[in-house]
């Protein structure tokens, strides 16, 4: 089979903090009466595989596809842990979500089996003037300090809480205690783990057992990187167009972001030599290419996977579009060669694009 662009059907997952905001704002159709906090888009791991829905493959899972196509699929990227490289995932946080952390390295290490680093990062789609979320700590914070903060109930008043909105992109390098606010929707890219240690819940009570959910505050306090440094990997970055818009949001050794906005009408062609990820947030379009006999179209609200074989691809858009485009990091064939002090960018295509360089950090959207 000739590979060719992938869209999966979404997995709904039911949460305690969950709403429907992925229903009216991404178009998703939810199960009824059930708060959905998370729609998986992507997603390759033991107990959930992302099925095809339309071309050739319609009907095959992810993991199907990266042992059949291999490199054809993924360029150059490598596997983790012999899983695709990434889960893509939209998040609604109709209510605050628990203060948590996921494994590092060290605990993935020593525990092995299905406790993976998980690297993070989160895009906020849309968020209520009062949108935050919690990222670290404050300064002179410690295990100690937070263990006390957690016996008094005042987990927050120890986290690092920092207003959000639209447009605002955030990583979340594992180690990092963070949690996200209520009123938040997200797309979250990460590596392919689903391991999380509770710290603080809010004292909740899960109406399905009667119970308080269980905490892990012991493994917690083994990963917490409870430095103060900033997060590297956010500097933001904007190149433009004529018809179309790029601005870098995070780059980080697991995965890239940038988001691409390109105006209604365009068609244009697809010369990706490795693969690339799309979450389409606005506007609509359509994909061809050599291996399929109609064109593939996508919404908003759809991921879409771009083999890094794909033949002759042309993206056409109805509307005035934009996506999250990830990709994940390879080795470049230029290593160990003198590089200028500032990248050329280009677009995927070739066509000159000028770069506009931003010198500062801010999460200004």
């Amino acid at each position: 089979m000739n590979v060719h662009p992938l869209v999966f059907q979404p997995i709904f997952k039911p949460k305690i903090w969950g709403g429907r905001r992925l229903e009216t704002t991404l178009g998703k159709r939810l199960p009824p009466d059930e708060p959905i906090g998370e729609s998986w888009e992507v997603a390759d791991l033991e107990d959930d595989q992302s099925v095809v829905t339309a071309g050739p493959a319609a009907g095959m899972v992810l993991g199907q596809l990266v042992k059949e196509w291999g490199t054809e699929l993924l360029g150059r990227a490598e596997l983790f842990e012999g899983r695709f490289p990434l889960l893509i995932k939209f998040l609604d946080a109709n209510d605050n979500l628990s203060v948590q952390v996921h494994p590092d390295e060290a605990m993935a290490r020593r525990l092995g089996g299905r406790v993976r680093v998980k690297n993070e990062a989160w895009y906020v789609i849309d968020a209520e003037d009062t949108g935050f979320i919690y990222r670290g700590v404050k300064q002179g914070v410690d295990a100690a300090a937070l263990k006390a903060a957690i016996a008094r109930n005042d987990c927050e008043s120890v986290l690092n809480r920092i207003p959000v909105r639209k447009g605002h992109c955030y990583y979340l390098p594992s180690g990092t205690i963070h949690a996200l606010g209520a009123g938040v929707l997200v797309a979250e890219v990460q590596t392919p783990s689903d391991i999380t240690y509770r710290v603080y819940d809010f004292n909740r009570v899960d109406a399905t057992t009667g119970k308080p959910r269980d905490l892990h505050l012991e493994k917690a306090l083994e990963c917490i990187n409870f430095s103060t440094d900033p997060i590297q990997g956010e500097r933001k970055q904007h190149v433009a167009s004529l018809w179309t818009q790029v601005t870098s949001l995070v780059r980080s050794d697991s995965f890239v972001i940038e988001r691409v906005r390109m105006v209604d009408g365009v068609e244009q062609a697809l010369s990706y030599d490795e693969m690339v990820i799309w979450i389409v947030l606005e506007g609509s379009g359509s994909l061809r290419c050599d291996a399929v006999a109609q064109p593939i179209p996508f919404n908003a609200g759809d991921t879409v996977v771009l083999p890094a074989a794909t033949k002759n691809g042309i993206v056409s858009v109805n509307d005035n579009t934009m996506w999250l485009e990830v990709t994940v990091p390879v080795v470049s064939s230029l290593a160990g060669y003198d590089r200028p002090a500032r990248e050329i960018a280009t677009t995927p295509a070739g066509g000159g694009l000028v770069q506009l360089n931003r010198p500062d950090d801010r999460n200004d959207g």
